[in-house]
């Protein structure tokens, strides 16, 4: 047995033992959502209902708000967008990120697969962004894993197609309704530290959002958010391939560490703005811990959101 396929099922086996585990229990999904079907109608409640759902033909028989619920799909399907640009091939803590994105795809994959689901996904890397069309079972799930973890490491390509570019033709490709994940670690070539301003890939990932459940996989490796005290040091931008000396005094090390919560924090606004679900994966964590309580606290968001007021039998 390869050594890629070793690794394939080793990770199968812990994310069905801890991860499927953990997550025991009526299926949900792994991000519970309202669906597409129409459902049945019940009593609107005000701060907890969307707006657009208002079913107004009941509401004008019973001259009472109503909103009607919606059912998922029996059949879904899920395209993720993996990023393998030359940003993920970084890593100082037990793993490199781009080792979380296949975690990432693999526990999407495996989680959602069941008799009738599809799954693909486009890959950013080098100067395209590659598709893998939608199939169903577990053999085209460790072929396109398979893929991913044999992809060569990014190197630095003039006019690569960014986080932006890659969002906007999972958007425009498929129409059928369905769940899009974007696992990357979402830096820009110039990073933005206000969070009032427009991040490039936020129009395409709002216009995703609007027909599809999104799911946004920030990974995050911890050099990325601090720096040591380890003196001069030489620093290569992996997607440019420039290089500079610094010495990371203090001064340094305080400004770089401020700059970087910054950034994070117009991340989480911004996904939010676009009204998608964010997880956050990092590089020196337990990542099936993370996404188990992810999961869990999506579907506890997910059942007090959708639940029937207490009046609505009135």
């Amino acid at each position: 047995m390869s050594t890629a396929e070793q690794a394939l099922r080793r990770l199968e086996l812990t994310i069905v033992r801890r991860l499927d585990g953990l997550l025991h229990g009526a299926h949900q999904g792994l991000l519970p959502g309202p669906g597409s079907e129409a459902g049945d109608s019940r009593v609107y409640v005000p701060g907890e209902d969307d707006v657009r759902r208002m079913d107004w033909a009941v509401t004008a028989r019973t001259s009472v708000p109503h909103v009607r619920d919606l059912i998922a799909d029996r059949e879904l399907e899920t395209w993720v967008l993996a990023d393998l640009s030359p940003s993920m091939d970084f890593g100082t803590a037990a793993v490199e990120k781009r080792e979380l994105v296949v975690a990432a795809v693999g526990a999407i994959g495996f989680l959602t697969r069941r008799v009738g689901n599809r799954f693909g996904a486009y890959v950013l890397h080098d100067e395209y962004v590659h598709r893998m069309p939608a199939r169903g079972g577990r053999p085209a799930l460790y072929g396109l894993l398979h893929s991913l973890m044999d992809a060569p490491r990014g190197r630095p390509v003039a006019d690569a197609p960014d986080l932006a570019e890659g969002i906007e033709v999972l958007a425009s490709a498929r129409r059928r309704r369905g769940l899009r994940v974007v696992v990357s670690d979402f830096l820009d070539a110039e990073p933005a530290l206000d969070p009032d301003l427009e991040l490039p890939w936020e129009r395409p990932m709002r216009r995703l959002a609007a027909r599809h459940q999104v799911l946004a996989v920030e990974v995050i490796d911890p050099r990325e958010l601090e720096l040591p005290p380890v003196g001069l040091v030489s620093l290569t931008d992996p997607e440019s391939g420039r290089s500079r000396q610094v010495r990371l005094t203090a001064k340094v090390r305080a400004a770089y560490a401020r700059a970087a919560a910054a950034q994070r924090e117009v991340n989480r606004m911004a996904l939010r703005r676009c009204g998608a679900a964010h997880l956050v994966l990092r590089t020196d964590r337990d990542w099936v811990a993370d996404i188990a309580q992810f999961v869990l606290r999506q579907r506890r968001t997910a059942h007090l959101t959708h639940r029937h007021p207490a009046g609505a039998a009135r």
